[in-house]
């Protein structure tokens, strides 16, 4: 999926559709000049209703959509006739789509299935006809319910990615190629920072044909917590990924003080990532001899699984693989 069909987040202004008003109507004919009330009720107006489609991987649909409103119920007519029901409208979101309140920024729901209906915001109930209101000491009424109005609102849709591995790492730290080695996904890839500007997801083949997901999350920065960078608009793609890949390049001036930085902004964003399952995974190992890569293993002491790997010459895959199949499946 290229970076510009990515969208992950959309703000429409919904309504739904008021309920019809019920009829006023009094029977009269040749037979019954005088005949008592026979107003129908007004139909309900119509939902909004949120659905999850496993199809969708994007907010791509909605992008251009700024109003959404649904069909008003129709009044109640003559002979106790039922006014119709106006139609529900349903939007199809991805899953892992979040519905905010766009005055409070309160989160209301969320979809994480496919099928899952939410009803955003509901139709206004149609009005009692004047059939109702008949009684022993007032038989002919001649008024009737009006329909409740329709309910409008701004509501902000926001996307969280659905993967079961997020790859976290600052810029350039070989992400986009790791992701590309490994699966049928095609980010961007140069040899400067913020490369991934939008997240891509992968999905990766494992053995007896098992596969897991895996997203690329664009590159954290300190202060990232903070709204550096590319600030906070990515960081809640992680909050959905059952495990965590750290990437830090073997080329780093200091592994651990990058892995430790990377480690805090998670925290200060949401300290219950920190609960997710874990692991360090250093890349470009084909920049530096055996040798020194032997050295440099040594040093590494860390209480989480480390792998050492190359995506250009497939390097360590392998075994990168096995472990985050383990993580994810624990």
């Amino acid at each position: 999926m290229s970076n510009e069909n990515f969208i992950d987040y959309v703000k429409i202004f919904f309504r739904s559709g008021k309920g019809g008003s019920g009829s006023a109507h009094l029977a009269r004919s040749a037979l019954t000049p005088k005949g008592g009330p026979d107003g129908g009720d007004g139909g309900r107006g119509g939902h909004i209703i949120l659905r999850g489609n496993a199809q969708l991987w994007t907010l791509l649909h909605l992008r251009y959509t700024k109003h959404i409103f649904a069909q008003d119920g129709e009044s109640g007519g003559k002979n106790q006739c039922f006014g119709k029901d106006g139609k529900d409208i349903y939007v199809d979101v991805p899953l892992g789509t979040i519905i905010k309140d766009a005055d409070t920024f309160e989160q209301e729901a969320e979809i994480v299935e496919d099928k899952q209906e939410y009803i955003l915001l509901h139709g206004g109930r149609g009005g009692q006809g004047n059939v109702h209101f008949k009684s022993a000491t007032r038989q002919t009424p001649r008024f009737c319910q009006p329909g409740e109005p329709a309910t409008e609102a701004w509501k902000i849709l926001e996307l969280k990615i659905l993967a079961d591995v997020g790859l976290v790492g600052f810029p350039n730290a070989g992400k986009s190629t790791f992701i590309a080695s490994v699966s049928n996904a095609k980010p961007k890839i140069a040899n400067y920072p913020f490369t991934t500007l939008k997240p891509n997801l992968g999905m990766v083949v494992y053995r007896d044909s098992r596969s897991f997901v895996v997203a690329d999350i664009p590159g954290i920065i300190e202060g990232a917590s903070e709204g550096k960078g590319l600030g906070l608009r990515f960081l809640r793609h992680i909050e959905r990924n059952a495990a965590l890949m750290f990437i830090v390049p073997i080329n780093s001036e200091d592994i651990l003080a990058e892995y430790k930085i990377l480690l805090a902004e998670l925290k200060a964003y949401n300290p219950q990532l920190l609960d997710k399952q874990r692991l360090l995974a250093i890349s470009k190992c084909d920049l530096i001899p055996p040798q020194e890569l032997d050295k440099i293993k040594k040093t590494i002491k860390i209480n989480i699984p480390v792998v050492y790997f190359s995506s250009h010459i497939q390097m360590g895959i392998t075994e990168l693989k096995d472990k985050l199949w383990e993580l994810v499946n624990v």
